[in-house]
């Protein structure tokens, strides 16, 4: 009999707890390629040729590491691990426990025939015990002071020793110096792409194929264009994009962080995210590599400071919530937002606004926008128009080449919507047209006037912004930091807040005269 080892698709590290200490001769290896996950969610197809071209690879990386691996696919997850545990003899299951609270609840759905043996992720830095330790001595999680307990106990960018230990720098936090607007003619460094090879060919086809199989069966297309496809697919590829950041990008990465360019999707961004996600780089190893780099090359430090922030901060944080916020966080509804989805998101493109297309247009092309770009204009249009908060949590969940259930539960329904009412963020990210003209190039040709609030012309996330302000004004006036909008907001005119009002639902009723 032999023992049994799942590897998911977001868990492509030779060293992941499931493997850890194993005997590769007494073992053996599975791989799960499932169509499966189409039936719930219509992924973008770059986002599926990721995913798979990247197991693939990872099977073969085992292989030659001496492991006995079997690659399946299947139209479903638990019929290809019984029909494998049967087939090759397999006592027992070893699964190293998933970043996504519902792939856990679907496994242990599956009648297994054999014990399974769910071993601790050690995919981040925080377990989620560790993190459940830390949280219970707050009654207010906030991102800077869990920021500031992970710089301390991995001593990063840290000064002296013991009790003296100090920020480097004297200050915890640069974000303040991070966010210049973008000049005219601002470029960024070119980004690293790949050639897809043989195995990623294969992917590509395979998903070609299943679109063709999709029209005959009279369902929607995938969203998002196939080719080019550039992305790493392995783990020597993915070290090649961190050490083209650190070459190329991360001398450059702080002051523009927040800008925004059209032909510009990238700027000095690292674009690891998807890498770190699934497994073939581990951010401990990304953030000490940083360090010891910035340092050594002198990168500001503010630049520095923040890239790691994004890391050990964000990336950490948001996935301790995930799992301390519990299963009821997913249903919240703070606004009691209902609007639905307008169909130019699933078209990626299509509103008529200069600043979203430009983004649905990025994204259609890579399955990728920056964090900027996530929030203050695909989420903040959310916010302010009043989108259904699951429907739109879901749209960048299959959008994303990042995108996974605890990046998007906390990152969308948390920050961007606000629809936990504060638990993750400490007040709405809700901005106006102004915000997008300073920080970007999109409003220079778009057909909407970003100085106009009301009118034929008016930005539309200008009326939206103020109707958002206004329709929630009595539980916005008890967030102290929406005080000063608020105050904005009370000098309106009624007769040009009622034009307001009214722009706001012709736009709503815009949308929804679009819905799919």
């Amino acid at each position: 009999m032999t023992v049994g080892i799942w590897v998911l698709g977001d868990q492509l590290n030779a060293a992941q707890s499931a493997l850890a200490g194993v005997d590769p001769s007494a073992a053996r290896v599975l791989l799960v390629e499932s169509t499966s996950v189409l039936q719930r969610r219509a992924y973008h197809r770059q986002k599926l040729v990721l995913v798979w071209s990247a197991m693939r690879h990872f099977a073969e990386e085992l292989r030659a590491a001496g492991w006995t691996v079997d690659y399946v696919e299947s139209d479903s997850f638990g019929v290809a691990v019984r029909d494998w545990i049967q087939s090759a003899g397999i006592s027992a299951l070893r699964l190293m426990e998933p970043a996504d609270r519902g792939f856990r609840q679907s496994i242990e759905a599956v009648q297994l025939p054999v014990p399974l043996h769910w071993l601790p992720s050690n995919a981040f830095l925080w377990s989620r015990e560790a993190f459940a330790a830390w949280a219970q001595g707050y009654k207010q999680l906030r991102l800077e002071l869990f920021y500031r307990e992970g710089r301390r106990r991995f001593g990063v960018l840290m000064d002296g020793e013991d009790k003296g230990t100090q920020p480097l720098g004297g200050q915890w936090n640069f974000d303040a110096e991070n966010r210049k607007q973008p000049p005219k003619g601002l470029q960024g460094p070119k980004p690293l792409w790949f050639e897809p090879d043989a195995m990623t060919q294969a992917v590509i086809a395979k998903v070609a194929r299943i679109d063709r199989q999709r029209a005959e069966a009279g369902l929607a297309p995938l969203p998002g264009d196939l080719k080019p496809f550039g992305w790493a697919v392995n783990r020597e590829q993915a070290l090649a994009v961190l050490e083209h950041f650190i070459a190329t990008r991360l001398d450059g990465f702080g002051p523009y962080q927040d800008a925004m360019v059209s032909g510009e999707p990238t700027l000095w961004h690292a674009l690891l995210s998807p890498y770190l996600n699934l497994g073939l780089l581990h951010p401990l190893e990304v953030i000490r590599r940083l360090e010891q780099a910035g340092l050594e090359q002198q990168v500001p430090l503010a630049g520095l400071e923040g890239v790691i922030r994004q890391i050990l901060g964000w990336r950490e944080y948001t996935h301790g919530l995930y799992h301390w916020f519990g299963v009821d966080y997913p249903a919240l509804n703070h606004f009691g937002a209902t609007q639905p989805l307008p169909v130019w998101l699933d078209q990626l493109g299509g509103s008529g606004m200069s600043c979203v297309d430009t983004v649905l247009s990025e994204l259609k092309l890579r399955g990728y926008a920056h964090h900027i770009q996530r929030l203050m204009v695909l989420a903040n249009y959310g916010l302010i128009a009043g989108l259904d908060p699951q429907a739109l949590t879901a749209w960048f969940h299959r959008m994303f080449i990042d995108g996974h259930d605890w990046v998007m539960q906390t990152n969308v329904l948390g920050m961007g919507l606000f629809a936990d009412g504060g638990r993750l963020a400490s007040k709405p990210y809700a901005a106006s047209g102004n915000y997008i003209k300073r920080m970007s190039t999109y409003c220079k040709g778009c057909r909407y006037d970003v100085k106009q609030r009301t009118g034929p012309k008016a930005c539309p996330f200008n009326s939206l912004y103020w109707d958002f302000l206004d329709r929630h004004a009595a539980a916005l006036r008890r967030n102290p930091r929406m005080g000063l909008v608020m105050k904005q907001l009370d000098k309106l005119p009624e007769a040009e807040l009622e034009q307001i009002r009214a722009a706001a639902q012709q736009h709503r009723r815009q949308m929804v005269a679009t819905v799919a």
